[in-house]
């Protein structure tokens, strides 16, 4: 028990350490300032050479979004999600321990080149996020977290991190254990942690994008705008283009659904779900839903 006490405490001592010293000390390897200097880029490219023209550069809930960039990248972790990971991981590592298991690594990145090492991990990572995302859609209490990011009414760069922090929780735990399969350093998950960052930036953006060729691997803001369409074909009931930064998958798994290059695509959950415009609304509005079917299904 003491362990998983220090685990708690050094969780939360240690990431205090690193987010000041992420604000007080910029360098190349801070995500802070990239994450700030990334949407500022963008949100300047959204001003100077809109898609949707009509749009209002201050669009609908603009500051709700900002405030999830800062929540979901920095403050949930700072409150709860650092710490309860360590104890998560320390707990994992016990279980294993019980079948005489001391290390899950499988095959050594590290031995491969560096570049060889990048590329691997950005496509096992996202391949995973691809995964997870389709199941989002698919299970219905997990659908019901991930209706948050669907809830944006218009699109623009900061509507990629707008999503309940459950999402952290499930991305990180389903991804842990194929990670932890793989040797590789922490500067290269850095740098593929940005590059995926401002590729979903630019995917949720106001901006077109044309792509020629690579729209068959790289996933951009014309085709990701259908999967936040209002309204769904029939012949994709729990929706399409699941892709994070690859749109690969969707064309290889037939998961891709992409008619036209829309502007004015309705975006964000259908007029009947009546969903909540608020932080602690949509923090809690989950939970009460599936709850309620639930207690349907008992009763």
């Amino acid at each position: 028990m003491e362990k998983y006490i220090k685990a708690i405490s050094d969780g939360y001592y240690g990431y205090w350490n690193y987010f000041i010293g992420e604000i007080l000390h910029p360098s190349w390897h801070n995500y802070f300032y990239w994450l700030v200097g990334a949407s500022l880029l963008i949100y300047g490219l959204e001003i100077l050479f809109p898609w949707r023209k009509n749009q209002p550069l201050l669009r609908e809930h603009f500051w709700l979004d900002i405030f999830y960039i800062f929540w979901n990248y920095f403050l949930f972790s700072l409150i709860v999600y650092n710490a309860l990971s360590m104890v998560a991981v320390e707990a994992f590592n016990d279980f294993l321990g019980i079948f005489g298991i001391t290390n899950t690594i499988a095959i050594k990145v590290d031995q491969l080149p560096g570049w060889l090492q990048l590329v691997i991990i950005f496509v096992l990572r996202d391949f995973m996020q691809w995964s997870i995302h389709r199941m989002y859609h698919r299970v219905g209490w997990m659908w019901e977290f991930h209706k948050v990011h669907h809830s944006t009414r218009e699109m623009g760069f900061g509507a990629l991190l707008r999503f309940h922090w459950m999402e952290n929780i499930l991305y990180r735990t389903l991804e842990y254990i194929p990670l932890a399969m793989i040797g590789f350093g922490i500067t290269d998950f850095f740098i593929v942690h940005i590059f995926t960052l401002v590729i979903g930036q630019l995917g949720h953006a106001n901006l077109k994008i044309p792509l020629g060729p690579f729209k068959y691997i790289i996933n951009g803001p014309q085709m990701h705008l259908w999967h936040h369409a209002r309204e769904l074909p029939k012949s994709h009931p729990y929706g399409f283009n699941y892709g994070i930064s690859l749109s690969l998958w969707d064309f290889l798994f037939r998961t891709n659904y992409w008619p036209s290059d829309d502007e004015n695509l309705p975006v964000g959950l259908p007029d009947e779900e009546n969903y909540p415009k608020d932080f602690m609304g949509q923090t809690i509005e989950p939970f009460k839903r599936i709850f309620r079917k639930k207690s349907k299904k008992q009763s």
